[in-house]
């Protein structure tokens, strides 16, 4: 009996088991789709406005270009492109008094859960997935990351910044309008410090960054799906979940606040095409994903933002949550072939 393959991942202390002897084929996980259960209350669709807290940025239409503002009080904006509101139910809240904020860590074992937690209505259409929006909608969605990030960023409490998205209810996605999320946090998360310092390893080593070193190899590779001027997208080597793939630039950066126009729009190009291949593929699965950065000019250097796709396809049990070692019955190199087909078609 041939042997599963162990990887370890590119930067952290992570081993995967490619479980090549329990194998499946990634149309083994598409499942019968129901019907959507958008009810008429939805509180993020037009006409709902009341519903939510006022915007703290909106885009509206002017004069065939965006104008952007923001909602005070009462007042909720009308004819909207896009919104961003404080989630009802944060995980991270501003300081009372943000002058307070180099105090909201006490010690290395406690702290204060300040910072901001945002959701991002990234359409007034209901079911606008990346995957079907226009490419002029998905954007819009790419600036106001931005400018979430870049006025996030500024402030003295906020070390880090998480973009992400969840679809579907199987990947925590509480409500079906097409929304992403931002929550800012008085600390780096682990995975993406433990990402941080491993590429600082590697630079001080080798005099390039490892995302760069990797974006040539993996584009040359079994496990590459696409590759254009900007972007370039895989399977990771060590890949954690079923059909995982990622979407790197080829521009080093450390976050996307200085992505040109050219490149937001291939960057909305990128995102929709693997997206649709996703969800032809595997028939629209719950999935994730989240924008890997860094907001320290420190690591500008050594660290390269990029984006991570983690198809919901498999359910972690008793020993993944015990020891931090993931088994996945795709291989990458079979996932990217399979993604690389659904989007040649």
């Amino acid at each position: 009996m041939p042997y599963n393959e162990l990887r370890k991942d590119y930067l952290l202390d992570r081993w995967v088991v490619i479980a090549t002897e329990r194998a499946r084929r990634p149309t083994d996980f598409a499942k019968p789709k129901t019907e959507s259960t958008k009810t008429v209350s939805c509180p993020l669709c037009p006409g709902n406005e009341q519903m939510t807290p006022p915007a703290v940025l909106v885009y509206l239409p002017s004069d065939g270009g965006i104008r952007k503002d923001k909602e005070e009080g009462d007042f909720r904006s009308k004819n909207w492109v896009l919104r961003v509101i404080p989630n009802l139910y944060p995980a991270f809240v501003p300081p009372k008094n943000p002058a307070d904020g180099e105090h909201v860590m006490n010690g290395d074992s406690f702290g204060n859960a300040i910072g901001h937690h945002e959701v991002i209505v990234e359409s007034p259409n209901h079911g606008d997935h990346p995957a079907d929006a226009e490419i002029t909608q998905i954007v819009q969605v790419i600036n106001a990351y931005k400018d979430r990030l870049g006025d996030l960023a500024q402030k003295p409490y906020v070390k880090y910044v998480q973009i992400f998205r969840n679809h579907g209810l199987e990947a925590g996605a509480s409500l079906s309008h097409a929304h992403s999320q931002i929550i800012a946090t008085p600390f780096v998360p682990t995975i993406v410090a433990g990402e941080i310092a491993a590429s600082k390893t590697y630079y001080d080593q080798h005099g390039t960054c490892i995302f760069c070193d990797l974006i040539k190899k993996e584009s040359q590779n079994p496990c590459s799906i696409l590759d254009n001027a900007h972007f370039t997208v895989f399977a990771p080597y060590a890949s954690v979940n079923p059909m995982e793939f990622w979407i790197l630039p080829k521009r080093h950066d450390s976050s996307i606040l200085s992505l040109t126009p050219a490149e937001t729009e291939a960057f909305a190009q990128t995102l929709k095409a693997t997206l649709k291949a996703l969800k032809d593929l595997v028939n629209d699965p719950p999935c994730n994903y989240g924008i890997h950065l860094s907001i320290d000019k420190d690591t500008d250097n050594y660290y390269h933002w990029h984006l991570e796709v983690y198809p919901h396809l498999a359910i972690w049990a008793g020993f993944e949550k015990s020891t931090g070692v993931y088994i996945n019955t795709v291989a990458p190199e079979t996932a990217a072939a399979e993604l690389k087909k659904a989007f040649n078609r």
